[in-house]
């Protein structure tokens, strides 16, 4: 499992520009689908037959897309001005490395230089129509030459285990749940399933509805990365979810109250098989099952996450544990739900 999340996070596929992640999933898919189709905002959609005939019943869904930024202007200096891309916290990016456009041309978050801010300027976070992207460009001519207006810009990360059984990445947000359905493809299923890599998740669920809306489940399992908070200064009541503590499992969320029958068949089937589970404690944040719910006549979700720390940064944190429980966890809720 963790070989194939780290070749998943080091693609650049920031939401609308998920090609690249598309196609390695595509690859990684094709010889155990039954059929694959790509839909008209990207999402890859595959079906895989099961022992138990079921068709469209039971649809499992996670995001290729990633937080990043667009390029929207270029100053005479050859500076790139940008604007983000999902939500991202302006404080994290100030001289990371990225890569811009689709041949990843090598740059830099750059600020006024600290010497020459005003006082009251250090009481404030910087916004982004402050910053620029210094890729080396002589003037807006040598820019323009390499980068065009409207390319994607990724942040630039390796992906390496670290300390006791962590994993430090980009995009762990949700590449882990696309490494956990790619595992299940290769496995002999127990019912039909219905397996949809979304696009555009981080800018408004976009894809899932669209995808939801063609395959018209009636049940469906959002598989997830969501916020860990278990840091130094945090209140042990606002540490929504804790890395190394299994599947997050939720009851609700900013987006989506989850089907109650559905949540619990997975806290059951975590304690009859000993796989760690938590409960995602904070009523905040949302994923493509607020989009997947509200299709058509209705879906039934659930949803199982990852815990990862520092989302939406250019250096994000997970345990490696969670990746094959999530795995396990979710194997067992299909086989449960193959026999409602």
């Amino acid at each position: 499992m963790l070989s194939l999340v780290k070749e998943l996070c080091l693609l650049n596929g920031v939401s609308s520009g998920e090609d690249e992640v598309r196609a390695f999933i595509r690859e990684k898919a094709a010889p155990y689908a039954e059929a694959m189709r790509t839909d008209a905002l990207g999402n890859l959609i595959v079906f895989k037959k099961g022992a138990k005939a079921t068709g469209n019943k039971l649809m499992l869904t996670a995001h290729m897309d990633e937080v990043g930024f667009i390029v929207n202007d270029i100053t005479e200096d050859g500076y790139l001005k940008f604007a983000p891309v999902g939500g991202i916290d302006p404080r994290v990016v100030i001289g990371k490395r990225v890569s811009v456009g689709l041949g990843r041309v090598q740059g830099a978050i750059g600020l006024k230089a600290y010497h020459l801010v005003s006082a009251e300027e250090e009481k404030n976070v910087p916004k982004f129509e402050d910053m620029y992207i210094d890729i080396g460009a002589r003037d807006r001519a040598d820019a323009e030459a390499a980068v065009s207006l409207g390319a994607l810009v990724a942040f630039e990360s390796d992906a390496v285990e670290f300390g006791y059984g962590m994993f430090k990445a980009k995009a762990i947000d949700d590449r882990v749940g696309c490494a956990v359905m790619l595992k299940l493809l290769e496995e002999e299923l127990p019912m039909d399933c219905t397996f949809v890599f979304s696009t555009q998740e981080e800018v408004g669920t976009r894809g899932a509805f669209g995808a939801a809306f063609s395959v018209t489940p009636e049940i469906a399992l959002v598989l997830e990365g969501t916020t860990a908070a278990d840091l130094p200064g945090t209140d042990s009541h606002r540490q929504v979810a804790v890395p190394g503590r299994g599947p997050v499992l939720s009851f609700m969320d900013g987006g989506t109250v989850y089907d109650r029958e559905l949540f619990e068949l997975m806290r059951e089937l975590g304690e009859k098989h000993q796989i760690p589970w938590q409960l995602k404690s904070g009523i905040s944040g949302g994923n493509d099952a607020s989009a997947v719910q509200r299709t058509k006549e209705g879906v039934r979700v659930a949803a199982m996450s990852v815990a990862v720390r520092y989302l939406h940064a250019p250096s994000s944190v997970a345990c490696v544990q969670d990746f094959d429980h999530m795995h396990a966890l979710a194997r067992k809720w299909i086989e449960a739900v193959a026999c409602l």
